[in-house]
């Protein structure tokens, strides 16, 4: 169905960049190969596949042409003036394998100094090439109100060459036990490396790809942790080093342990005040809440609940 001009104006305001260009050409319903015809016409010259990617989120517009084009792209669909270029700003992540700004771990986790030591042993740079495109997270909590389980399905972009392996991230509930935590490796990627600090709480899992990416190129693959190892817990948080990409937390509940009340929260680090809150609506038949980020900032994004 073609999107409304209340939904392009919004989507102009928040971003990111892809999601508004695909908006403005289904409000617009200009096909791809019209829209090419008309930029010619002001004397641009940008291929059918390079407008697909960019509405894809697939490729970026980053040289001087292809940021001109976007101006042209403007006035073609009668947008106001600046605003894509404004959202390619402020999204943070760059294109083509550009290195987008980054946050650093310490800024993130009260844990962030044994991360750190995990990734130095393994002899791993802090900034592994990699920058989150599209992740969808499901996380399941337990009967006895434990993280029992969360899987990923995520896609990512390389902003330098020769990059073969994600290393994951896992944190549990106060009281988990890593050295019981297994690790699942789904689509597109296998197990390597697993290392754990026990008085932390934290596990880093190496998946390693198929295949080595060009800066630029993108992957998905699949993983998950089976935990249960911990306590009761009362949240769960995500957070980005890097910006700009599409994150889906979905937090689905065992039917003997249901919270009164769920909220979404945001954070700038990992001490900072919980901002932006807002209640979310248990679903009655599969009892889960979810968040969509349609382009993320550098911080923390999360779930909190309470259970009584």
């Amino acid at each position: 169905m073609r999107q409304t001009e209340t939904e392009l104006t919004h989507i102009l305001h928040t971003g990111p960049f892809h999601l508004a260009l695909r908006t403005a050409l289904s409000v617009r319903g200009l096909p791809l190969h019209r829209v090419q015809h008309h930029l010619a016409h002001r004397g641009v010259k940008l291929g059918v596949t390079s407008l697909s990617y960019w509405q894809q989120g697939v490729r970026r517009p980053r040289r001087p042409e292809s940021l001109r084009a976007v101006r042209a792209l403007e006035d073609v669909l009668a947008l106001p003036d600046d605003s894509l270029l404004r959202l390619l700003r402020e999204d943070g992540a760059g294109a083509d394998g550009e290195r987008p700004a980054a946050r650093s771990y310490r800024s993130l986790l009260e844990s962030s100094g044994a991360v750190e030591r995990l990734l130095a042993a393994m002899e791993s740079p802090v900034d592994g090439g990699l920058h989150t495109v599209d992740h969808q997270e499901r996380v399941r909590i337990g009967a006895r109100r434990e993280l029992a389980a969360r899987t990923s399905l995520q896609v990512v972009r390389a902003h330098r060459d020769g990059v073969d392996r994600y290393l994951a991230i896992h944190r549990g509930d106060a009281g988990c036990d890593p050295s019981r935590i297994s690790v699942r490796a789904g689509e597109n990627c296998r197990t390597g490396r697993v290392r754990w600090d026990a008085e932390a709480g934290v596990l880093v899992a190496e998946l390693l790809f198929d295949t080595r990416l060009r800066s630029g190129e993108t992957y998905l693959f699949g993983y998950g942790f089976e935990d249960g190892t911990g306590g009761a817990g009362g949240e769960y948080v995500r957070g980005f080093t890097f910006g700009g990409g599409h994150y889906v937390l979905q937090v689905g509940f065992d039917e003997a342990a249901l919270p009164v009340r769920c909220r979404r929260f945001e954070q700038s680090s990992a001490g900072a005040a919980r901002a932006a809150r807002r209640d979310l609506t248990l679903t009655g038949r599969h009892r889960t809440v979810h968040v969509v980020e349609e382009g993320v900032r550098p911080g923390l994004v999360g779930i909190d609940w309470d259970w009584e």
